[in-house]
């Protein structure tokens, strides 16, 4: 069966950075875009970026954008998260997706498998 696991979450000072992975498994990992989505306490999931099943497009939600890259190796089945310039408001449970299309989404119900998801705390 399909398998999303993340990893890399932590607490980390508000300016700092992390980098989450997203290990795949029971799937053909490059022929599906992936995205990143997070959770705080009390709020909706909330899309964060996603990336193409090549590689070669990105797309961010505003409140990350230029602070957070996406980017994967289909070699490896995994799709990371790299975030820089972290903010208290950045403290949620992250969990990674896959979707079966080439194209990237900021729509959850795009989404047809997720992860148990990694939490990220940013201290102010």
């Amino acid at each position: 069966q399909v398998q999303l696991v993340e990893s890399g979450g932590g607490l980390v000072q508000a300016g700092g950075s992390l980098r989450l992975s997203c290990a795949a498994s029971g799937l053909t990992f490059s022929s599906w875009a992936m995205g990143w989505f997070r959770q705080a306490p009390g709020q909706v999931r909330e899309f964060v970026a996603s990336i193409s099943r090549s590689g070669g497009s990105t797309l961010y939600a505003d409140s990350v954008n230029g602070r957070f890259t996406i980017s994967r190796d289909n070699a490896k089945n995994t799709v990371y998260l790299q975030m820089a310039g972290l903010k208290p408001e950045d403290t949620a449970i992250y969990y990674c997706a896959a979707r079966p299309n080439t194209f990237t989404s900021r729509y959850r119900s795009d989404y047809a498998f997720w992860g148990q998801g990694t939490q990220v705390t940013v201290s102010s």
